[in-house]
């Protein structure tokens, strides 16, 4: 399928610009990519960037796709898969939407089997994003490599075999750039309070938190050994741990973490219930 990919987004925002970015850029050709947006302007941005057919109804254009890929709000998957359903002939539908499950997405659409539910990240952006993925059972391998494809164009892809996963994956990667930051944020605003400017403040603050990640990326010693090695006692990044312990940081980012994987499976229950 790969190389006969024929891909139909549905929904044209940011994340839909991404992944059509780094197809055109590489794995696919642009006049087999149609989109599906209510908003002329989205379509023509993205007619004129990136040479994709568009249009701003879901009609029988999509029965021509292997793969349709669904990149619209939770709220609006209901109603938009009601629309697609008529034109479902055995084609891939990936999901990139929090919260919604395949049971459900399965049964709006008529039973429809072969879906791939995805949690992708705003780093997909600059092709640097992470997407948590999971086959339901009605994924032929084939379609599992397609849908691999898609997402590896922005980024690197992990496949889970549990769905109920996915609201892990949305808590750590999906809302993780979020975290960063906020972190980054902090760090600008207390080199401020410490005398340096705003700029300078975000150049080390950057420049900081792209080299540590890349030394824990390429070093073989756990994150938690990094961190010792940085930290001698009664210097001063031990001073500054130690204040961020007291305050309760590490918990408060753990605490923050469960309630955004909380909030994707109510997400999911409540969608799904109707």
């Amino acid at each position: 399928m790969q190389n006969d990919l024929r891909l139909s987004f549905i929904g044209g925002g940011n994340m839909a610009m991404a992944l059509i970015g780094g197809l055109t850029a590489g794995a696919a050709a642009s006049a087999t990519i149609h989109v599906v947006d209510p908003n002329p302007a989205a379509l023509q941005q993205l007619a004129q960037q990136f040479g994709v057919t568009t249009a701003t109804q879901i009609d029988a254009r999509l029965a021509a796709s292997n793969v349709i890929l669904l990149a619209v709000k939770p709220q609006q998957m209901k109603e938009v898969a009601a629309q697609l359903a008529p034109h479902l002939n055995g084609q891939l539908v990936i999901s990139i939407a929090a919260g919604i499950r395949s049971a459900d997405l399965s049964r709006w659409l008529n039973g429809h089997g072969a879906i791939v539910r995805c949690m992708p990240n705003t780093p997909a952006l600059i092709a640097r994003g992470i997407t948590g993925m999971v086959a339901s059972a009605g994924v032929s391998p084939e379609q599992r490599d397609a849908a691999d494809a898609i997402l590896k164009a922005v980024g690197a892809t992990l496949w889970l075999d549990d769905e109920a996963l996915i609201d892990a994956v949305t808590a750590v990667s999906g809302s993780g750039p979020a975290y960063v930051f906020y972190f980054l944020e902090a760090m600008q605003q207390a080199a401020e309070q410490l005398g340096l400017t705003a700029e300078q403040g975000k150049t080390l603050a950057l420049a900081t938190f792209a080299g540590a990640t890349q030394l824990a990326a390429q070093s073989p010693d756990p994150i938690g050994l990094l961190r010792e090695k940085v930290t001698s006692k009664g210097g001063t990044t031990y001073a500054a741990l130690t204040s961020m312990e007291a305050d309760g940081v590490k918990q408060a980012i753990i605490d923050g973490m469960t309630a955004a994987a909380a909030r994707g499976k109510a997400l999911g229950e409540e969608l799904g219930a109707v």
